[in-house]
């Protein structure tokens, strides 16, 4: 098809289309069947499992696992994403990690304790598809969309996400609760596994078909350009030490994503583990519920960041956000009773996507006038990924050596209060330092 301008509707809408195609994952895989799936594998009695030569917690395990994951992203991001630059093609890159994803959504239904690592490397290219496709994805915002529109969008995309990824859940959450036994209810659960596979390859077809290929240089792939995504990275160092703006956000972002993120990838597991339910199958619908809430809930709070950073600003938006998330830490440490998981859970769906939509588009607004955005971004990614494995490595570890998820999440209340600290020191206005 003919290239479309930057900024019009057709554009900007297949870009956003993105968000309903890999949104499954992170609600379905990440946030709400897998878990359940994933602790119902163990006995109420025994949470400990062996693998690669070791005794684990189970919840701990899935943490480090996660952890190696975003490690992995975060070496590869600029190596790929230097590539994606010097040959001028980054739309291949993303529909590779896209099918690798959904490759492994589909081999999840095969995860059991007894081929353990095997399974566990069906979860790691599930997480590494999803996070580095959106490497990519990420990169094409100021390319497809200009300044005053990166907001608005942005929210776009992460509400059609919500929403897609709410539809699919509710059809998975009819496939799991038609069976009365604890055995089909898993198995149900391993078939949508396999839905999520193929809705996010499928989906994303729209996405790959109107989205340009970038920047086309000509060039191919050499030995002598494998690095050259860290050489990128070196220059954008460089240059954030002339933008004081830029380099004091992007601390701030590195601080509290890391506590986002980590509460995001292990709200289900600490439900699942510190919440009385009373029954199994009361935790199931009860786990279930609560996503869908926070699901919905977040459709409203990306919107209504958006307008409240129209009318305040992007950082004063942010520090009231990251100052909800930090009173959240607080109290899912005392929360027992699944009413309070509720409304701990409502909390976070409407600050979940606006912390999210708002940190990603403020961090494009605040870029300078370049060409390369895909180095920008993959900064702005690694920067998010090492963030993530230091977060997960921390609340895996206090749980590990505790016992307890519930002081792995009090902890996080540091990185919000620290995160905040950081955004008051972001200039209003760009300083050449």
């Amino acid at each position: 098809m003919s290239k479309l301008k930057k900024g019009s509707k057709k554009l900007l809408n297949a870009w956003a289309f993105y968000d309903w195609a890999n949104s499954v994952y992170t609600l379905t895989i990440a946030s709400s069947i897998f878990p359940i799936f994933y602790s119902a594998l163990f006995l109420s009695e025994i949470k400990k499992i062996t693998a690669f030569g070791y005794d684990f917690k189970s919840t701990a395990l899935i943490t480090f696992v996660t952890a190696f994951t975003f490690l992995v992203v975060a070496f590869l991001s600029p190596i790929l994403s230097g590539i994606a630059d010097y040959i001028g093609n980054k739309k291949n890159f993303m529909k590779f990690f896209c099918y690798v994803g959904s490759i492994g959504c589909i081999g999840l239904y095969w995860f059991s304790l007894d081929r353990i690592h095997l399974s566990l490397l069906f979860y790691f290219m599930g997480l590494i598809g999803y996070w580095g496709s959106l490497v990519f994805y990420n990169s094409y915002l100021p390319d497809i969309a200009y300044e005053e529109q990166q907001d608005s969008i942005s929210a776009k995309g992460f509400s059609l996400g919500y929403i897609g990824s709410v539809l699919l859940l509710v059809i998975n959450l009819a496939m799991v609760m038609s069976q009365e036994d604890g055995a089909d209810k898993v198995q149900m659960m391993r078939y949508s596994f396999i839905t999520v596979g193929i809705w996010w390859a499928g989906f994303s077809q729209y996405t790959f078909y109107v989205l340009p290929k970038g920047v086309s240089s000509g060039h191919k792939v050499t030995k002598d350009v494998i690095f050259n995504g860290f050489k990128e990275l070196k220059g954008v160092w460089r240059e954030l030490k002339e933008n004081l703006r830029l380099k004091r956000y992007l601390y701030a972002f590195f601080v509290f994503s890391m506590a986002v993120q980590t509460i995001m990838l292990v709200a289900v597991y600490f439900g699942e583990e510190e919440i009385a339910w009373g029954s199994d199958e009361a935790k199931t619908t009860g786990l279930i519920v609560s996503i869908l809430v926070i699901q919905l809930v977040a459709i409203i709070g990306a919107v209504l960041t958006s307008r409240a950073s129209s009318k305040f600003g992007n950082i004063p938006t942010l520090i009231a956000v990251n100052f909800i998330w930090m009173c959240l830490c607080f109290y899912a440490y005392f929360m027992k009773t699944p009413i309070q998981f509720y409304i701990a859970a409502s909390l976070v769906g409407l600050v979940m996507g606006g912390v999210q939509s708002l940190a990603r588009s403020t961090y494009s607004k605040f870029l300078p006038e370049t060409e390369d955005t895909t180095s920008y971004f993959s900064f702005y990614d690694v920067a998010e990924k090492i963030g993530i494995v230091i977060g997960m490595l921390i609340y895996g570890f206090i749980d590990q050596v505790t016992g307890s998820m519930r002081n792995s999440i009090l902890f996080l209340f540091i990185f919000f209060l620290i995160g905040i600290i950081l955004l008051f020191r972001v200039p209003k206005r760009q300083i050449q330092n």
